[in-house]
């Protein structure tokens, strides 16, 4: 059992946004990674550096928000979840999970809440150890208009999908949840 850190709970409008993607240098820029490349798009925007909290997750605070990054690897990320929500003293109906999504269109996303995962192992993995399904989500789509996800979750994010993925990461507004 770990210790509890009895960090003040954030106020009602403080969100908890827990990215899922793979730590390794090498799935830095691939598309399985855009839930990472947007918990980084948010920490440069609002100006605010990420801390390590043991080796489960790094987080970074505004007044607004907490953006974590899960150091575990996708298909792992249920118990460093859990770690995170304990730490920061948050029930599961409080997340707002940012995750990709290769059922959507690149350039776009959805949001959702008390879903399954629709095969995305990640969130498997959440839903087991939190033992719920009752979170948000923001999916981020990754599908090009051919080609399978396999062929392409794993491969490096080209500079014209970045440019798309920076231009959708200004319009995603995770305050409605």
């Amino acid at each position: 059992m770990f210790k509890l850190n009895f960090w003040p709970k954030p106020d009602k409008h403080t969100k908890i946004l827990i990215a899922l993607g793979n730590p390794e240098g090498k799935y830095k820029n691939t598309y399985h990674n855009v839930g990472f490349l947007y918990a980084d798009y948010l920490a440069n925007t609002n100006k605010i550096d990420f801390k390590k909290y043991k080796n489960d997750f790094i987080y970074a605070k505004s007044e607004n928000f907490v953006i974590i990054k899960l150091l575990s690897f996708m298909n792992n990320s249920g118990v460093p979840t859990l770690k995170a929500l304990k730490y920061f003293n948050v029930k599961p109906e409080d997340l707002v999970l940012i995750h990709d999504d290769s059922d959507l269109e690149l350039g776009q996303y959805k949001t959702s809440s008390n879903r399954g995962s629709a095969g995305h192992k990640g969130v498997e993995s959440v839903i087991h150890h939190l033992k719920t399904k009752n979170f948000n989500r923001i999916r981020i789509g990754i599908r090009k208009k051919s080609g399978k996800a396999g062929q392409f979750v794993l491969k490096e994010i080209t500079k014209e999908d970045l440019v798309i993925l920076d231009n959708l990461f200004s319009r995603i507004n995770f305050q409605n949840f």
